[in-house]
């Protein structure tokens, strides 16, 4: 759940003489969440390959099949595609406390898995609910800024960094993060996971069955137009 002042393309390229590809460096990104004693904030993990080993943090395997073309040519990995620009977009309305049912039906595929620190949301009802609590939580949430990470085609998946600062009446709390999006064919999202500070998400000491309880629990509290 989300509560408090609160998605990369492989570059590849093939030629008759080999050359050494630059990996791209993670950055972080900060998500949020329910609990009323946390900040939390939405953002993307680095690609699997490369988010998970940066942060040493675990991501599954996403439930839906992303997308893999095999005469799909390579492309420069910082260059944003235009499906992705909308969708960044998207998100973007989110961070800022303006979430709808138009962007849900546009961008997010309802089967999506949802992760950050505080929640691990699974299905529309439980991901969407995090972040109608969010204008519930802060009365404003700020892009302080944003960068583009990876945009990449095959695998369909944004990362990106950004810093992000929630406002109430009782506080005033910056959050940075790496945010990785996986998007299927119809450039929806099927899996998008946030790192606060680059930090691996929670898994000891029940820290995963927690993360679903409060998912469950801001699911039951939070109404979600629909």
């Amino acid at each position: 759940m989300s509560t408090s002042n609160h998605h990369h393309r492989s570059p590849s390229a093939s030629s008759s003489k080999s050359r050494a590809a630059s990996p791209g460096e993670p950055s972080q990104t900060h998500h949020h969440s329910i609990l009323p004693t946390v900040v939390p904030t939405p953002a993307l993990v680095e690609s699997v390959a490369g988010a998970a080993h940066y942060s040493g943090s675990h991501v599954d395997n996403a439930p839906l099949k992303h997308r893999h073309s095999s005469h799909e040519h390579p492309s420069s990995h910082t260059t944003l595609k235009a499906d992705h620009e909308r969708v960044l977009a998207d998100i973007r309305s989110m961070y800022e406390l303006r979430p709808s049912p138009e962007i849900f039906q546009r961008s997010w595929h309802p089967d999506a898995v949802f992760e950050d620190p505080l929640a691990k949301a699974h299905g529309f009802r439980e991901y969407a609910a995090q972040w109608y609590a969010m204008p519930k939580l802060f009365a404003k949430s700020e892009t302080v800024n944003s960068r583009v990470m990876s945009s990449t085609n095959s695998p369909n998946r944004i990362v990106f960094s950004q810093t992000q600062r929630y406002k109430n009446r009782f506080m005033d709390k910056t959050i940075s993060s790496v945010v990785t999006v996986d998007l299927d064919d119809s450039d929806r999202i099927i899996r998008m996971v946030e790192l606060w500070d680059g930090k691996a998400l929670p898994s000891r000491f029940g820290g995963g069955m927690l993360r679903r309880l409060n998912a469950r629990i801001t699911a039951w509290l939070i109404r979600v137009p629909v």
